[in-house]
């Protein structure tokens, strides 16, 4: 299952992205309101006029409360304008967002009405754009139903520097102090990187090991532009080494001698201007890809597997690394690896067989097939189509309550009785945020509505005749031939260590199952072949219902095209040990199977550097 569901999201790789869902404030598990490397010492906001509606009047009451970095102002405020289904936790929430962010200086209003307001702002503790939505209840008091924090691009400077502007700002101590913590951090030595940090980034010291998972995850960072530049701030452009992935840094620092840094923040952003990536032909592109996968695996970076089709053809396929570190086994291409929340494209195709058979409706309630479901505000409002979508408020599976019972979640309906308690977290249909929780109440449906077990109904209906016999999701305490062993890169050393401790008792419909890269491609064609699905029903599938994480999600698949059809359908997974992507290109006829047994984004990588090189 996708333990962080931010993990493998397009263009916002973890720990470069700024991404916080609200219903009071409640950061999904694992996320960062922004990346590792930001801290806050930055001067108010400048005036800005908010709308005397309902819903800017309420905005400006949270942002004192917000800015107060006090838990007995902020619960105060939560009892007074929050709606009644507010998370218990708001305060330390919110504190946890303060912390990361420092606050907001806002910039323009995008939508206002009396009930919703829309506004752009950057924050302050590095200058990221961020989108903030606030929706306000119809009626008096208009207490708060939702916010929403979004990333949202930072412009670029309104023009370039010239050459004796970007000469003059190289001489100034934040480019220096810039220069010299991209060295220190580039070096990948862990005492060098520490004495750095102790000597000019102090407040950044309790960071450390999260800075040094971040440092192998990335490869480091090659600068690229400098697009601003003070004496105490200075912005511009980097690049991770091992991947496309730009960013945006801003770097502030003391104004007195010896100038320690403030804050540096990073943003990914898609190439600027001028760092196009050129398409290449075919062989040029696999060429590239054997390159990055050679480069990668000797470096630690890879580890698994990877095949490329075209046209129900396989022009490339290799497998690299251990599946088995200690025992010395290599992957090979039936290697079996763990693959996330890539199940949850099975589970999306077998409810839409069940539409078809006339025994599902997408627009009925989760209460009509789960009738004895513990909440009933869920059971009577959460609709089938918005588990399918994650719009129905239903929330994760991932957290403390999952740790301390993780060995006894041995059945779907385990899960129903450790979290179908829960009320929404917000009103369902309003928002899309991503619901591991919401895609493991479908696996019960297809129990409830088949009598079969979810395992039994994929196996006959999915696997089978997608002819997929190296797939499933046995225990992890029964012994699986073929089944790596994931790694885990420890932060307190660096090393790879299994991730045993921290896998399900077995996989689910929200993810946690194993596949080969070769299944996942038979699985690609018989959607396309149309032997799961009919023609409709594939395209009431695939076809994305709504913006979320930078393209639209369909029922259990990401829709990634453009509006000439270009680009892929498919989805990931992501945990620590496991990553894994399936790229479905329905006009291009290409199909892109990356899995791997290390932490992401190890196979998101090599499947970006392929969909950003091959022939459209």
């Amino acid at each position: 299952m996708k333990r962080n569901s931010r993990a493998d999201r397009r263009h916002l790789r973890k720990f470069l992205s700024l991404l916080v869902f609200i219903t009071g404030v409640a950061l999904p598990r694992g996320a960062k309101a922004l990346g590792p490397l930001a801290q806050t010492n930055s001067p108010a906001p400048a005036e800005f006029k908010f709308p005397n509606t309902p819903a800017g009047r309420q905005l400006q009451a949270w942002l004192v409360a917000f800015d107060s970095g006090d838990r007995a102002t902020l619960q105060a405020f939560a009892a007074k304008n929050m709606a009644p289904n507010t998370p218990p936790d708001f305060a330390d929430q919110t504190l946890q967002v303060h912390n990361e962010v420092g606050g907001f200086e806002f910039q323009k209003i995008e939508e206002s009405t009396d009930a919703r307001l829309v506004a752009l702002a950057r924050t302050r503790a590095s200058g990221e754009g961020v989108r903030v939505i606030i929706e306000v209840e119809a009626s008096e008091p208009h207490r708060i139903s939702s916010i929403q924090l979004q990333p949202a691009e930072v412009g670029p400077p309104e023009k370039d520097l010239t050459e004796a502007e970007a000469a003059a700002a190289r001489e100034q101590p934040s480019f220096h102090q810039f220069s010299a913590w991209l060295a220190a951090f580039n070096s990948g030595d862990r005492e060098k990187y520490r004495q750095f940090l102790a000597s000019d980034f102090p407040s950044r010291v309790k960071s450390f090991n999260q800075d040094m998972t971040f440092r192998a995850r990335t490869g480091g960072f090659e600068f690229r532009k400098l697009e601003q530049g003070s004496a105490t701030q200075v912005a511009g452009l980097i690049q991770e080494r091992d991947s496309d992935q730009f960013a945006r840094f801003t770097l502030e620092v003391e104004t007195t001698w010896p100038h320690h840094i403030v804050s540096l923040g990073l943003m990914a952003i898609a190439p600027p201007p001028g760092f196009e990536i050129p398409r290449l032909t075919e062989t040029q592109a696999l060429a590239a890809a054997k390159g990055l996968l050679e480069k990668n695996t000797a470096a630690g970076q890879f580890s698994g597997a990877v095949l490329v089709a075209k046209s129900g053809r396989v022009i490339f396929s290799g497998a690299y690394g251990m599946a088995d570190r200690e025992k010395k086994i290599p992957n090979t291409l039936d290697t079996r690896f763990r693959i996330g929340s890539m199940n949850k494209m099975f589970t999306a195709v077998s409810i839409l067989q069940l539409v078809e058979a006339g025994k599902i409706s997408l627009s009925d309630p989760l209460g009509k097939y789960l009738t004895d479901y513990p909440n009933q505000e869920i059971a009577a409002q959460v609709t089938i189509d918005q588990l399918l979508t994650h719009t129905g408020g239903t929330g994760d599976i991932f957290g403390p309550e999952f740790d301390a019972h993780r060995k006894e979640l041995r059945t779907l309906n385990d899960y129903v009785a450790l979290f179908g308690k829960r009320g929404p977290e917000f009103e369902p249909g309003t928002q899309w945020r991503y619901s591991n929780y919401g895609m493991l109440l479908l696996g019960v449906v297809i129990e409830r509505v088949t009598g079969q077990s979810y395992y039994d109904y994929v196996q006959e209906h999915v696997y089978k005749p997608a002819g997929m016999t190296m797939s499933g999701s046995q225990p992890e305490d029964e012994t699986v031939p073929g089944r790596s062993i994931g790694y885990m890169r420890s932060e307190a050393t660096g090393a790879w260590v299994p991730n045993t401790d921290t896998l399900p008792y077995r996989g689910t419909s929200a993810g946690g199952g194993y596949s080969t890269v070769g299944d996942l491609y038979r699985f690609a064609y018989a959607l396309l072949g149309h032997r799961l699905l009919s023609v409709a029903s594939t395209e009431l599938l695939i076809t994305g219902k709504g913006d979320a994480r930078g393209g639209k999600y369909a029922y259990g698949f990401e829709d990634m095209r453009d509006a000439n059809g270009n680009g892929y359908v498919g989805h990931g997974g992501g945990a620590p040990g496991m990553n894994g992507d399936l790229k479905i290109y329905p006009r291009s006829g290409y199909v892109i199977v990356v899995l791997a047994n290390l932490d992401p984004p190890a196979a998101q990588q090599i499947s970006d550097f392929l969909d950003n090189r091959l022939p459209r």
